[in-house]
């Protein structure tokens, strides 16, 4: 059973991470981005603070918890108007799956520089002709002697240019039957035969998105993650942590725009009133509040589960979690801009940008219509419509 109460220490990592974000601000991010450049100092001063790595097992620099409260931090680094979209990638993901299934020497060499930020990893998974579908990846690895060869292609991978490795779900051919299972293996940036293509995006953020091709990469048997056989068990230790992460990011951009609008309310007078004194202002903004709220419960549930070792009950939790809380924050971001009016669209309010950047959540990492796929076959135990 959850606690629905928080903890006083996770009262006071949000509260720290709070003021951390508010030094920062929107501002930051958008110059950042306007730059062309990533939020470095951001990213190092969190690293040297403990918040990156506050997943992570503390003999290898870690802080020791779990999701629940890297969670924490993305949800109020969001909320100060600057989350750090590759905290969901690099200690979630990759950090997760090392953690749990590396070897020691993987561990060693990878955990605590992804603990304090000096070092970050991207996650490559999705290819052009698979979209969210797993089970139909096509970039594969082969067994060569000691070293193993992979070959194919990855779009929409997060973060490459400033990432020393990425780690890349492919498939290996089972021996027994034949069929190929997933594996995950580490690949370093300038490794012979990796290859990466920016992504011309019409979303603005400060992390790039990336096609990556790998035309005959060659690996040392060392990188790979894990069991060769251990196949989907693998893959979802990283991908429940992504959804959960996910959230936290969407529910931080939604109390952002949500924060701006209610000072937008309170302080805008038409006809002698605040214009936040009149229902047709009020209750929408109330109601955002209230989706917000509750996708932050499913969260803490999914990130409770998760870090508790259930991970079953994670995965359904984990997704029902994206789910609202990229709905809560898509609402929330709507709403805050109507309430603004024109001056929602203006560069001074920062607010027209999430229009773009809300999406996201309902996209990425797995669509709406997947995660409703996910429930009715899953939970209501509905015939399978795919």
């Amino acid at each position: 059973m959850t606690a629905v109460i928080e903890s006083e220490e996770h009262k006071a990592l949000r509260s720290a991470v709070s003021a951390l974000g508010r030094r920062y601000g929107r501002d930051y991010i958008t110059r950042t981005i306007a730059e062309g450049r990533h939020p470095t100092e951001l990213w190092a001063e969190a690293g040297k603070l403990g918040y990156l790595g506050v997943n992570l097992p503390e003999e290898y620099g870690g802080g020791g918890g779990g999701i629940a409260e890297l969670s924490i931090v993305l949800e109020e680094l969001g909320a100060a108007g600057s989350p750090l979209l590759m905290l969901v990638v690099s200690p979630a993901i990759c950090g997760t799956v090392i953690s749990r299934f590396g070897t020691e020497e993987q561990k060693r060499a990878w955990l605590p520089g992804l603990a304090d930020g000096t070092r970050t990893m991207a996650f490559g998974i999705t290819e052009p002709d698979a979209g969210s579908n797993s089970h139909r990846i096509t970039t594969t690895a082969r067994r060569d002697g000691a070293d193993w060869l992979l070959t194919g292609r990855k779009i929409y991978v997060s973060g490459v240019d400033q990432a020393d490795a990425t780690l890349i779900v492919g498939r290996t051919a089972d021996a027994r039957t034949g069929s190929l299972k997933p594996c995950l293996f580490i690949v370093p940036r300038d490794t012979e035969g990796f290859a990466r293509h920016p992504i011309d995006m019409e979303l603005h953020a400060a992390e790039k998105q990336f096609e990556l091709v790998l035309d005959g990469v060659r690996l040392p048997a060392d990188a790979l993650v894990g069991d060769e056989d251990a196949g989907l068990l693998q893959l979802f230790a990283g991908l429940n942590p992504e959804r959960i992460m996910t959230a936290a990011f969407a529910i931080g951009m939604g109390r952002h725009a949500l924060a701006k609008a209610v000072e937008y309310a309170r302080d805008r007078t038409v006809w002698k009133v605040p214009i936040g004194a009149h229902q047709a202002i009020a209750h929408p903004l109330a109601q955002a509040h209230i989706d917000l709220e509750l996708a932050r419960l499913m969260m803490q549930k999914a990130a409770h589960l998760y870090d508790t070792g259930d991970d079953i009950g994670a995965g359904e939790a984990a997704n029902m979690a994206k789910y609202a809380a990229a709905e809560a924050c898509v609402k929330a971001v709507d709403q805050a801009v109507h309430t603004l009016g024109g001056a929602g669209l203006t560069r001074e309010f920062g607010l027209a940008s999430l229009i773009t950047a809300s999406r996201v959540a309902r996209i990425a990492p797995v669509s709406r219509e997947m995660i409703l796929n996910y429930v009715s076959h899953q939970t209501l135990g509905l015939p399978k419509s795919y």
